[in-house]
């Protein structure tokens, strides 16, 4: 027997430069790296307009040419220990958005690229975790894309989810890749990792606070809705 769609509305969150606010945190953290590697530092709006996953690409991009494993293996570590020395922010207000999502019974989980064990710490850390019906990082190396993830992360939600009634928020333009290749609905947030000109060629709505990116999910999620009925 097919399960049964449930109608339920939910969420899905980004991490990285979605819910947590630290694009400045990841540049500080390339450019302390860089250096060791051959390269000169980068400004915030290269790291935009250039940033790319798995992020060993982005470094052999940047450099002009591959690096090795060595290299890659000290790095990675590097990069991650210079992210550690930072405090975790989150976006203004958006706790207390989540908790009024929830009021309203909707679903919200979050997915996330980055390693699942320093993303479960993260979001202990700044109390949004209870608000989470499922996180998920990466187990295992780094990817270069999101929408195997989502696929599964969707699935390990439970039975009957329609993707049709779920709303991506993320900051980059594989977040919307990954919506669409699922039949999510893709919002994109304009202060993250990727600049809103990359952005704007995924042909997704780009907002500028979350607030706004919950307002028009919600929105066309009712409105397809609407059309279907």
């Amino acid at each position: 027997m097919t399960p049964r769609t449930t109608s339920a509305v939910r969420i899905v969150w980004d991490w990285n430069g979605t819910v947590r606010d630290d694009l400045g945190d990841h540049v500080a953290a390339l450019n302390a790296t860089l250096p060791t590697l051959g390269g000169t530092p980068v400004s915030v709006d290269t790291y935009r307009a250039q940033h790319r996953v798995p992020i060993r690409s982005f470094y052999d991009h940047l450099l002009g040419r591959t690096i090795s494993d060595e290299e890659w293996q000290s790095n990675d570590a590097a990069f991650l220990s210079v992210l550690d020395q930072r405090p975790v922010r989150l976006r203004s207000g958006v706790r207390q958005l989540m908790m009024g999502l929830r009021a309203r019974g909707v679903g919200q989980s979050l997915l996330s690229l980055a390693p699942h064990e320093r993303l479960m710490r993260e979001v202990r850390q700044v109390g949004i975790a209870g608000l989470m019906e499922r996180i998920d990082g990466r187990i295992g190396p780094s990817v270069a894309s999101k929408a195997p993830a989502l696929a599964a992360h969707l699935e390990a939600l439970g039975p009957g989810i329609d993707p049709s009634r779920v709303v991506v928020i993320g900051d980059s333009v594989d977040d919307a890749v990954a919506a669409r290749a699922v039949g999510a609905f893709p919002v994109l947030h304009t202060g993250g990792l990727h600049s809103p000109a990359r952005l704007a060629t995924a042909d997704a709505p780009l907002v500028d606070s979350l607030q706004e990116a919950v307002a028009v999910g919600l929105a066309a999620i009712g409105a397809n809705r609407n059309a279907r009925s």
